[in-house]
């Protein structure tokens, strides 16, 4: 794999530079972070900038060489990051891309690349855990609609989203629990959906726990063959877990950066234990850039949807992401009890990324089985 960028790409960033010199000063302030009709308005109005500059399908529609310099480029520059859109371009967006009907991919993803609609993801449930193939939210065909009756946790962006990409069991009789799922889209304004924000660590409510009753979903919104839904997952998991990352690593970098700069200027720099471990931090996200590289370049050739080696990406990042964020605390010593302090309310979020998008004893197993062929767990 040549990782080389061409003369090309190279006037692709060139490009993209110039424009985000001309872009970011015009943007109005960045809205209270916990203001999520606020964020919703700024990343969306992002978004529409992107579209309106032709950087929008970037995340689906681009070399992998491109994608990764406007990752580099944005994150450097300070660009907003893809925020109350993250589910729509980066999981939704590119199942409907991949297992979409014509007309489904026509009516989802320009509002999407747009910023006009945002999406959220109904997959976890109070009951099931990390288990999602346990899944209750029953979905009872009804003539042209699904009757869903069931509740949702941990639905990221619940409260401001028009759509939710949503796994319900369509067949409770199936011989195994992974049969018998559907994938649906569900208008978030549709009657019986109740929504109930949950405040995270850092004050914020990005999530929410969503209750359905006897919510009508046309059957036309279902992506994939009914009782095919689990299939229809594992690609959206395959972005999750392969490629909707790849922007925080370029964060995780710059953060390591800065975090250098604060040591030296504290004095925590003469300390060799945080020396070597700032050191060593260097290296892991330098690996897991390149491991990036190749993961978005596989998923190119292999039709644009990730592999299984997207669970030892989201394995070790997810590890390497709170050993960064202990750092920043031995960094900062007594302030790091402050939350207005810089890295602080990060740290607290990162406590979730080891079992977000799946656990970090679930992409183990994925790993030892997948990749090396270990026998199953009994």
């Amino acid at each position: 794999m040549d990782l080389a960028y061409d003369e090309k790409e190279e006037e692709f960033r060139a490009r993209l530079r110039e424009w985000l010199a001309t872009a970011l000063p015009a943007l109005p302030p960045k809205p209270d972070p916990l203001d999520w009709p606020g964020r919703r308005a700024y990343d969306c109005g992002w978004q529409r900038a992107l579209y309106d500059a032709g950087y929008a399908d970037v995340h689906w529609d681009a070399s992998p060489t491109q994608r990764l310099i406007f990752l580099e480029e944005t994150e450097r520059a300070g660009a907003p990051y893809v925020g109350a859109n993250f589910v729509g371009l980066l999981h939704a967006g590119p199942t409907i891309a991949a297992e979409g009907t014509p007309e489904q991919r026509e009516r989802w993803l320009p509002p999407v690349l747009r910023g006009d609609e945002v999406w959220c993801q109904g997959f976890s449930e109070p009951d099931a855990g990390s288990d999602l193939a346990s899944l209750r939210t029953r979905a009872v065909r009804d003539g042209d609609a699904y009757v869903v009756t069931g509740s949702k946790i941990w639905t990221s962006h619940a409260e401001v989203a028009d759509w939710c990409e949503l796994l319900v069991r369509t067949d409770p009789g199936a011989a195994s629990k992974h049969r018998g799922i559907s994938w649906l889209a569900m208008p978030m304004d549709a009657p019986g959906i109740t929504v109930r924000p949950l405040r995270t660590l850092a004050g914020s409510t990005e999530f929410a726990e969503m209750f359905l009753d006897e919510v009508r979903v046309p059957v036309a919104n279902r992506v994939g063959e009914e009782n095919d839904g689990w299939r229809v997952t594992m690609v959206t998991l395959s972005f999750e877990r392969g490629t909707a990352f790849v922007g925080e690593v370029v964060a995780c970098r710059r953060v390591l950066a800065e975090l250098a700069r604060a040591a030296r200027e504290n004095g925590t720099w003469d300390d060799p234990v945080i020396r070597r471990g700032l050191g060593r931090l260097s290296a892991e996200f330098r690996a897991l850039w390149r491991l990036t590289q190749w993961n978005v370049s596989e998923a190119e050739a292999s039709g644009g949807v990730p592999g299984i080696g997207g669970s030892v990406f989201k394995l070790r990042y997810s590890h390497a992401r709170q050993e960064l964020y202990d750092t920043a605390a031995a960094v900062l010593g007594p302030d790091a009890l402050d939350l207005g302090r810089e890295w602080n309310l990060d740290r607290l979020s990162s406590l979730s990324y080891t079992i977000a998008a799946g656990t970090s004893q679930i992409q183990a197993n994925i790993v030892a089985e997948r990749i090396l062929g270990l026998p199953k767990g009994r």
